[in-house]
């Protein structure tokens, strides 16, 4: 049986055109890029070509682009290396973060200030200027969150940091923001992106840095990447995240597809969606079923040849309420009944219709078998 895929904000599958733009780097153009012979500089033109690539999509200068080996590893160069050797700071996050953004701030020598979103899982710009003391130095909010995909307010928390009277740097975590929403760098100091969300390779991510000198290396060895990322570069992984972005286009029907797939969801007695409808990516469903286990719902979905997920896939191996839903104030027990359908570039009518159709029985079935 075929997978249909409706696990997007998982990851995605490569692009066609990004995996051809790879093979080279993986078979004769092989070259380590610190090398000065022929086979090297063209490794080493490849990678520039692909900080172009990048900084053109963002809207900045190649030099500001940092290769790493994930967004997790940029969110930490950005966040440690930023705070590294500070005395006596403050730093405003969100309870909604990715864990590779929570668990890093929990590593901080700091004070740290965890902002609730209201309860349609957006961020209050009025919460973040009233959480803003004499020594806070990072806001870190996210773009677009990873589970309930609702847009957080980046444009105006600018703004608001741009009207601080000390100096406060700005990180935004846009790995779910970048197929879908303007990532124009202006105003923001680090901003992370991550390669196997936009169609291309795992393993590879992006940290864009407003001023280089800012940060400080959290890892040691030459300097390849200005300092901050050291080790030879992964030239066919760079390649394809540069292809991967170049080719990002907005999707104008996906959004009719997922009202569709809310509209009819939202039939099913005890169904209830999970954050804002206006605020939110157009490719994410997130959903809770009264009565029902998520997990036993997405393995049901699985027999019949529909990949979901249950929350984050960073986290999907733990078996504890998601800290995303308890912020919307869920209790624990509604939190075990959610299913995440993420829509992407190959979703067809075809599969919705399909998904649609198998869903509404799944439901049912699970629960004739508890006490709902």
């Amino acid at each position: 049986m075929k997978t249909i895929y409706f696990d997007y904000a998982a990851t995605t599958p490569i692009d066609p055109a990004v995996f051809k733009s790879m093979l080279p780097y993986l078979k004769n153009e092989f070259g380590n890029a610190s090398s000065i012979h022929s086979l090297g500089q063209k490794a080493q033109i490849a990678i520039d070509k692909a900080r172009k690539q990048t900084a053109d999509f963002l809207h900045c200068n190649p030099e500001q682009i940092i290769f790493c080996g994930s967004a997790t590893e940029a969110n930490n160069i950005a966040i440690l290396g930023l705070t590294k050797d500070k005395p006596n700071y403050h730093v405003i996050t969100s309870k909604i973060e990715h864990p590779s953004v929570l668990n890093t701030v929990k590593q901080l020598n700091a004070e740290v200030t965890y902002l609730s979103p209201a309860s349609d899982g957006v961020i209050r710009v009025d919460d973040v200027k009233n959480a803003i003391k004499e020594n806070t130095i990072l806001i870190s909010i996210m773009y677009a969150n990873n589970e309930i995909g609702t847009i957080q307010p980046i444009k105006e928390i600018k703004e608001l940091i741009a009207k601080a009277n000390h100096k406060i740097y700005f990180h935004v975590d846009a790995v779910q923001a970048a197929n879908y929403l303007d990532c124009n760098v202006k105003n923001i100091d680090l901003l992370t992106l991550s390669g196997h969300k936009i169609y291309g390779p795992k393993g590879i991510g992006i940290l864009y840095a407003r001023d280089i000198k800012s940060l400080k290396p959290i890892i040691y060895g030459g300097g390849q990447e200005s300092g901050l990322r050291p080790g030879t570069e992964n030239v066919a992984n760079i390649v394809g995240f540069g292809t991967a972005i170049s080719l990002i286009k907005r999707q104008k029907d996906i959004k009719k597809l997922r009202d569709k797939i809310i509209k009819e969801i939202l039939k099913i007695p005890g169904a209830k969606l999970n954050g804002s409808l206006q605020n939110r990516l157009p490719n994410n469903i997130n959903v809770s079923f009264k009565g029902i286990e998520g997990e036993s719902l997405l393995m049901l979905l699985d027999q019949k040849g529909i990949a979901t997920s249950t929350g984050s896939a960073c986290s999907s191996k733990e078996l504890k309420p998601s800290n995303v839903l308890l912020a919307l104030g869920l209790e624990p027990k509604e939190t075990h009944g959610s299913l995440r359908i993420t829509l992407g570039r190959f979703t067809t009518q075809k599969e919705v219709d399909y998904l649609l159709k198998i869903l509404p029985l799944a439901v049912k079935q699970l629960r004739s078998l508890s006490p709902y």
